[in-house]
């Protein structure tokens, strides 16, 4: 007795796992975010990032909360929020990148990797030397290497709070 509807697997055999995601769909989802972060800070190594630039924002936000401020005063608190800003960009690129070599799914219980965290740290640290570079050649900016090491110091620490967050929740 032939029939033309296709054989069905008996109901007790597993479902087939889903194919793996294809190399565009993995690039889209784990380093155009990595490219897009590069991309954004190193606008900020322009004149658009310049001292000069974020001052205007800042003076009168400063000068609205306190109208009696001194000149020193304000250039305080722009040198903390600019440092403030190096370490956060940098932190979130080394989150970026590590996340783009895990590639992290719902159920991930994978021990944590020194290795993936180490190679965060140096791209985030290798970015940051190309970034200094960068800005040494802006006439309005100047590289330094004071700002590598605010750089690199968040990317660490952005990273020993992601082990610190997956150590707390129970992920590795």
């Amino acid at each position: 007795m032939k029939t033309d509807a296709p054989l069905e697997p008996p109901a007790s055999f597993p479902a087939a796992p889903p194919p793996p995601p294809s190399l565009l769909a993995n690039f889209l989802r784990y380093w155009l975010p990595v490219l897009l972060w590069c991309a954004l800070i190193f606008g900020f190594s322009t004149e658009a990032g310049s001292p000069r630039r974020t001052s205007r924002i800042l003076r009168p936000i400063l000068r609205w909360f306190n109208p009696d401020i001194s000149d020193e005063a304000i250039r305080r608190v722009q040198y903390g929020v600019r440092k403030s800003a190096h370490v956060a960009e940098y932190a979130v690129l080394a989150l970026l990148v590590w996340r783009a070599k895990r590639k992290p799914n719902q159920d991930d219980h994978r021990p944590w990797d020194w290795r993936q965290a180490g190679l965060a740290f140096a791209f985030a640290a290798a970015f940051a030397m190309s970034d200094e570079f960068h800005q040494a050649l802006v006439p309005s900016r100047e590289g330094r290497v004071g700002d590598v090491l605010v750089d690199s110091l968040g990317a660490a620490l952005g990273l020993l709070a992601l082990r610190a967050y997956g150590r707390w929740r129970g992920k590795w």
